[in-house]
């Protein structure tokens, strides 16, 4: 899951060195998969920039249908997104880049501790942009030195349709889950593209190895998949963690369990994956105080503090308060009492986000008699309307 400003550079210039030089096309672009191989890349292909008419298509059907819910910056300027020249009209080649990103265990193993937080994989280390924007920047001045072109470098924070386009381009197919699959490295792929002004050959698009399979469909806990290959973002455990800035819809709490950042298990039941770990060199190492963190641990977080933790990572955009939020619905998805103790002092946080949650866990972990004493003293002085509610649906409300 996953949007922002634009990842853009501008890498170009009329240098041409003669010691890279490629007078065929074709050789040049084979030159250009070894470096990009040595860079720690782990696939490249190569797309016409007209070979996602289809995907642009649906595209718009989704944008209609509401399915982004509150992400505004999906709906901005949708023809930069259904079609390359969209958003430049002097490319000619876009280039598809893979890192595989596969885990070292599995996933799914800490949905059953309770007390832990699920953090997504692709979060648990340093931010991947980072990591591969100055790969993919090396790799494109490479390539303008190499044979004098022009190219704009993306790495999932632009106008880019980053997984049609992987298809097109033979890295993977799009999955009944929406997200890329690979044969050689399962669901876990993440992608990156430089567009050029270089007409270099084309690989032949993947075509779709999901069969009868529909694992990642059954598996998800908010039945987000309308069908097959579509995504209602607005019930995806994804998008309430991570874009979604206000209170989680009460209808979603319970399937959510100790999810606190994004949610990987459409990604992880994937039968592919398989191949993704043979041989698999890491490349995004997990930290180990994010692999399984205590709950009540991560309750106690100011802001200073949250900072601290999540330096470099991709979860310190959602800000202290969405991330606490996430943590209070766990702990109130636990069914340890004893947590009830980090959730009762975030009845007075600063933040109603904070208030509003805290109120949910505690309707979940206090025994009735003493939620309401406790809802006696501090509900009476509640003055945001929205914690207010919580506390009135807590006790019974309609």
């Amino acid at each position: 899951m996953a949007g922002g400003g634009a990842g853009v550079a501008n890498l170009c210039g009329p240098r041409f060195l003669k010691a890279h030089a490629a007078t065929d096309v074709g050789e040049l672009k084979g030159a250009l998969a070894k470096e990009a191989l040595a860079l720690g890349f782990d696939c490249i292909g190569v797309a016409a920039p007209d070979a996602i008419t289809g995907a642009g298509r649906r595209f718009y059907e989704f944008l209609e249908s509401g399915a982004h819910g509150d992400m505004d910056w999906l709906a901005a300027n949708p023809e930069r997104r259904a079609d390359p020249r969209g958003l430049w009209r002097e490319v000619r080649s876009v280039i598809m880049l893979g890192m595989n990103y596969g885990p070292d265990e599995n996933p799914l193993d800490v949905l059953e501790q309770r007390s832990r937080g699920a953090i997504s994989v692709y979060a648990k280390g340093d931010d991947y942009h980072d990591l591969i924007k100055k790969r993919l920047k090396t790799l494109a001045r490479w390539l303008v030195a190499a044979c004098p072109c022009e190219v704009k470098v993306f790495v999932d924070t632009a106008a880019v349709m980053e997984k049609p386009l992987a298809q097109s381009a033979g890295l993977g197919w799009q999955g009944k889950h929406t997200n890329l699959v690979s044969r050689e490295f399962g669901s876990w792929l993440f992608l990156a593209a430089i567009f050029t002004t270089l007409d270099l050959p084309r690989d032949q698009a993947e075509t779709d190895h999901c069969g009868s399979c529909h694992a990642c469909l059954d598996i998800c806990p908010t039945a987000a998949f309308p069908a097959p290959y579509q995504l209602d973002a607005r019930r995806c455990i994804s998008y309430l963690s991570i874009e979604n800035k206000g209170a989680i819809p009460r209808e979603f709490r319970k399937a959510i369990g100790n999810r606190i950042y994004g949610c990987d298990d459409c990604l992880a039941v994937c039968p592919w994956n398989k191949f993704a770990q043979e041989g698999r060199e890491a490349k995004l190492a997990a930290r180990a105080e994010l692999r399984k963190p205590d709950l009540a641990g991560l309750a106690r977080l100011d802001d200073a503090a949250f900072r601290a933790l999540f330096t470099k990572s991709p979860v310190k955009r959602i800000g202290r308060e969405r991330f606490i939020r996430n943590v209070l619905i766990a702990i109130g998805n636990s069914n340890d009492p004893a947590l009830a103790v980090a959730a009762e002092r975030l009845l007075a946080d600063g933040s109603p986000l904070v208030r509003g949650a805290a109120v949910w866990a505690l309707s979940q972990l206090l025994p009735h008699e003493r939620f309401e004493a406790l809802a006696a003293d501090a509900a009476a002085g509640e003055g945001d309307r929205a914690v207010q509610e919580e506390w009135r649906c807590a006790l019974g409300g309609s």
